[in-house]
C-alpha cells in the first residue's frame, strides 16, 4: 500500500466510557446492565452512559432516564463522578504517548494517533492496534475501538461506522476503498451531517454518501458554501489537518452553557443566570491571562422538536474580562432578541481573545482597581472553591452558583 508515503492515523473510541469506567471500579456491578446517569430528583437525570448490557435492552444515551428503567427493570443507576472519569481519560492518552509523542484528544472518550513513525518500533498497524488495545483494556479495564486510516476523517469513520461493529473492534478504511465501504452507507453516516442537514440533502435527493461523493463540488459550494466543499472532501476522505497534541493550546473563545433545572419564564429569572455565566466566562478568561471583544448570547427552550429562542453576537467597545462589563452587553443583546418564550438553557460566549496586559483608559470608571479586585476574588476561588463568593442574587430561586460549585462540566465531580 506505499505504507511510508502515507500518514496511519488512529482515532481511539472508549466503549460506553463512563459505565465501563465504574464497573472497573466496582467490581459487584459485573454483568449486571449499568446506566450513569444525571441525579433522578432534578431534571438532568438524563442517561450519560450506557454498558453494553444495558444497550441490549435497547436503553441509548442520551435518553431519559425513566425511559431507560421502562425499557429494563434491573437497570442498575450510577450518578456520574467527573473527576474519577477526567483521570482516566488522561490515564488513557498517557499509554497511547508510550506508543506515538503525536496524540490528540478529540473528547473525553476520543482521541487521534499519529503512528506513522512508530510502526518501524512496533510492527504493523493491525498489529499496534491490537496492543494498543490490549494496554488500555488491562490498565483500565475500558475496552476501546480503532479506526485506521490515512488521515483524521478517514480514522473518525472507519471507527463510527466500521469498528464499532466489529468482534475485533478494529477496521482500517482505504481511501482506495471507499466505493465498496463508506460510499452505500446512509448519508447521515457521513461525519458533519446532522439530522438538520440530513433533510437537505434528501430533498436534493441524496440519500447515500456515494450520491454526496458523485456530485460536483461546484454545486454542493453555490447551496452552502465552504461546508458544501468540506462536506464532498470528507465523502472522498480528502483531509490535510495533523494529528496535534498543540490543537487545544490556540483558543478562539470562552464560553459557558447552562441546563436549567425547569423554565425560567421571566427576565428577571434569566438575568440572575446570565451574571453568573458571565461570571465564569470571565473567571477562566483571567485565569488565563485574557479578554475578550465580542461576546455572543443564546437560548433556547424546553422543546427541541420545535426550535425556539436565539444566538446572537455584537462587538465590545472595548475588550473586557470584567463580569459586570460583559453581563450589560449580553442584557441588551437578550432584551433585543428574547422572545418571552419560556427558557430551558442558556449561554455566554466571550470571543476575538487577546492579552490582558494592555487596556483603555475611562475617564469614569477605575479599571485598574476593578482589574485587580477580580483577580483577588479569583486567588480566594481558587483556594476555598467557587462558592466561597457569591453575588447576592445566586441566594435567589433562580440562581445555580452554588449547585454549579458542586460539578465539572455540568455533573458531579
Amino acid at each position: 500500500m506505499g505504507m511510508q508515503s502515507k500518514r496511519i492515523i488512529f482515532l481511539a473510541d472508549m466503549q460506553s466510557f463512563y459505565a465501563s469506567i465504574e464497573k472497573a471500579a466496582n467490581p459487584s456491578l459485573q454483568g449486571k446492565p449499568v446506566v450513569v446517569a444525571g441525579d433522578p430528583e432534578r431534571r438532568s437525570g438524563v442517561v450519560l452512559a450506557a454498558c453494553p448490557i444495558a444497550k441490549s435492552y435497547g436503553v441509548a444515551s442520551p435518553e431519559a432516564l425513566w425511559q431507560a428503567q421502562q425499557k429494563c427493570r434491573d437497570l442498575v443507576v450510577v450518578k456520574p463522578r467527573m473527576e474519577m472519569y477526567i483521570r482516566a481519560s488522561l490515564q488513557i492518552t498517557r499509554i497511547f504517548e508510550s506508543f506515538t509523542d503525536l496524540v490528540e484528544p478529540y473528547s473525553i472518550d476520543e482521541q487521534f494517533l499519529d503512528v506513522t513513525g512508530s510502526l518501524s518500533l512496533f510492527g504493523d498497524p493491525w498489529k499496534l492496534a491490537e496492543t494498543i488495545r490490549e494496554r488500555v483494556r488491562l490498565e483500565t479495564g475500558v475496552i476501546c475501538r480503532i479506526g485506521i486510516g490515512e488521515n483524521k476523517i478517514l480514522a473518525k469513520m472507519a471507527c463510527d461506522n466500521f469498528a464499532k461493529k466489529q468482534e475485533k473492534g478494529i477496521f482500517w478504511l482505504e481511501k482506495e476503498k471507499l466505493h465498496d465501504t463508506l460510499w452505500p452507507l446512509p448519508i447521515e453516516k457521513l461525519f458533519g451531517v446532522g439530522s438538520r442537514m440530513k433533510r437537505h440533502l434528501h430533498m436534493m435527493g441524496i440519500y447515500r454518501i456515494g450520491q454526496m461523493a458523485e456530485m460536483s463540488p461546484a454545486v454542493l459550494t453555490r447551496r452552502w458554501g465552504v461546508n458544501g466543499e468540506v462536506l464532498w472532501r470528507t465523502a472522498h476522505g480528502l483531509d490535510d489537518s495533523p494529528v496535534s497534541p498543540k490543537t487545544h493550546d490556540l483558543q478562539k473563545g470562552i464560553g459557558h452553557h447552562m441546563t436549567l433545572p425547569r423554565d425560567y419564564h421571566t427576565a428577571r429569572e434569566i438575568k440572575v443566570v446570565l451574571l453568573e455565566l458571565c461570571e465564569e466566562v470571565c473567571r477562566r478568561a483571567r485565569s488565563k491571562q485574557l479578554m475578550g471583544g465580542v461576546v455572543s448570547v443564546g437560548c433556547r427552550g424546553a422543546d427541541f422538536d420545535t426550535h425556539t429562542g436565539f444566538w446572537r453576537q455584537m462587538k465590545l467597545d472595548d475588550c473586557t474580562n470584567d463580569a459586570m462589563t460583559l453581563y450589560k452587553a449580553v442584557c441588551r443583546l437578550f432584551e433585543r432578541y428574547w422572545q418571552h418564550t419560556p427558557v430551558r438553557s442558556v449561554g455566554v460566549h466571550l470571543g476575538q481573545l487577546t492579552e490582558d496586559d494592555v487596556c483603555q483608559l475611562d475617564f469614569f470608571a477605575d479599571k485598574e482597581r476593578q482589574r485587580s479586585l477580580a483577580y483577588v476574588m479569583d486567588s480566594i476561588r481558587a483556594k476555598y472553591g467557587n462558592a466561597a463568593i457569591l453575588r447576592a442574587s445566586s441566594l435567589l430561586s433562580a440562581g445555580q452558583a452554588q449547585e454549579r460549585a458542586r460539578k465539572i462540566g455540568g455533573h458531579y465531580k
